[in-house]
């Protein structure tokens, strides 16, 4: 794992309209001539399957999900904002005025980009686990269910003596 693996957040940039494709191969053609894959990891334009019919006929069409934009995951420096920002194609980076915000962790889950499975997990039901943060934080407990599709967890922990079930974030608790 390179030290950049954790920096490295989704952004979305705005292309001119019919360029996705073409922006996509634009930036990964210069992370590849500039050597920058730890800096700008990925670069995606999100496709679904559609069917459509056309002279009474069945087609599996692919459509953009995000037309007029392109998700490029990277850390965020000077060179790299540059090297996206002035690739052919691009009008600007989502965000307020010219400062890119990433996506949130819900955003990247609730979009399809990343998916999380429980070999992602550091843990599993009757492992212990501390909280990380909130009220709780400090406290353990022992994991009773894990939900993927809402990246919960129910966690046991002893309040005023008696076990409470605690639903929480995945990334609100870590193995003990």
């Amino acid at each position: 794992m390179s030290e950049h693996e954790n920096q490295a957040k989704w952004y979305v940039v705005h292309t001119y309209s019919g360029y996705e494709n073409k922006v996509k191969a634009n930036i990964e053609k210069l992370v590849e001539n500039r050597g920058m894959q730890d800096v700008i990891q990925e670069v995606s334009v999100p496709m679904m399957d559609e069917v459509e019919v056309k002279n009474g006929k069945k087609k599996l069409v692919q459509h953009k999900i995000f037309p007029g934009y392109v998700l490029v995951k990277m850390v965020m420096n000077d060179d790299t904002w540059y090297v996206v920002r002035n690739t052919r194609g691009v009008t600007s980076f989502v965000g307020p005025g010219s400062k890119p915000v990433p996506l949130t962790e819900q955003e990247i889950y609730d979009m399809g980009i990343e998916t999380f499975t429980l070999a992602d997990m550091d843990y599993a039901v009757g492992d212990t686990v501390v909280v990380k943060s909130g009220p709780f934080a400090e406290s353990s407990g022992i994991v009773k269910e894990v939900n993927i599709g809402k990246r919960s967890v129910v966690v046991g922990i002893s309040v005023f003596g008696r076990e409470t079930p605690m639903e929480l974030d995945f990334n609100e608790v870590q193995p003990l």
